[in-house]
């Protein structure tokens, strides 16, 4: 699907059909530009935390529209253009998130950063509701999402061709709360503290659907992203892998 049609689905005007859930889910990406992870001859030192809290509870929004969870200072920044859709975005997530999170970001010395890039509709909607709430709570509830995924694919199966086509025929500012219904993310999030009313309020706001698409052109034009996961390290197009070879760069470039 090229950014034009996903720029029409962002302002409401069409839905795709169910196939495109995993479009470029798991392709290399830019890795066809990658310029290798860096490297660091000696091991990095831990960076305390602020008092009473741990890195992992310092999350924020960066001017740029990601979220970022740790150390602002962190010697290593770890930045993941993922899409919430993804099967190998959740795969990482479940082999990775939680290392990552107790033992690298933690230390202080890795900062992680999450870039939410648009694959289809079912995207837009999870990211709407994702970031529908307090910034600190963009990440955890990202994580979990990916963890409740194949349910989303369930339901969509579920509900049939014809039931997802006939949402293309609702006024724009309604098509996404009706997809989010189908699928059973408004349920997802508001059993984790997100109000139907609030998660109705920003699935209306195609002002904020257009953005995620904007976001989505940026990163492909300046970034040559074109599949999710993609990760950068210190600035650097790392590509597409699993945990552990990721890992071994985090370690590579001094977190160790």
């Amino acid at each position: 699907m090229n950014r034009s049609a996903l720029r029409r689905l962002a302002i409401g005007l069409i839905l795709a059909p169910t196939a495109l859930g995993l479009a470029a889910c798991g392709d290399k990406g830019s890795s066809d530009t990658s310029t290798g992870a860096p490297t660091s001859d000696t091991a990095l030192a831990k960076v305390a935390p602020p008092a009473g809290k741990a890195w992992s509870d310092v999350i924020t929004k960066t001017g740029d529209g990601a979220y970022r969870m740790g150390n602002p200072d962190a010697p290593v920044k770890l930045v993941e253009y993922g899409a919430l859709s993804c099967s190998h975005c959740a795969l990482f997530a479940k082999q990775g998130y939680a290392k990552l999170r107790d033992d690298y970001i933690a230390s202080g010395r890795v900062s992680y950063e999450i870039r939410f890039f648009m694959l289809n509709p079912y995207d837009i909607a999870a990211t709407m509701l994702a970031t529908c709430g307090s910034d600190e709570a963009v990440i955890p509830l990202a994580e979990q999402f990916w963890a409740w995924q194949p349910n989303m694919f369930t339901n969509l199966q579920a509900a049939g061709k014809d039931k997802l086509e006939a949402i293309s025929s609702l006024p724009r500012e309604k098509q996404f709360a009706a997809l989010a219904g189908i699928a059973g993310m408004t349920d997802f999030f508001a059993s984790r503290g997100l109000p139907t009313d609030k998660a109705a309020q920003c699935l209306a706001n195609t002002a904020s659907a257009k953005a995620l698409a904007d976001a989505t052109d940026k990163a492909t034009s300046e970034k040559n992203i074109t599949g999710t996961p993609t990760f950068f390290l210190n600035g650097n197009d790392i590509g597409s892998m699993e945990w552990a070879e990721l890992e071994a760069d985090l370690q590579k470039a001094g977190a160790r």
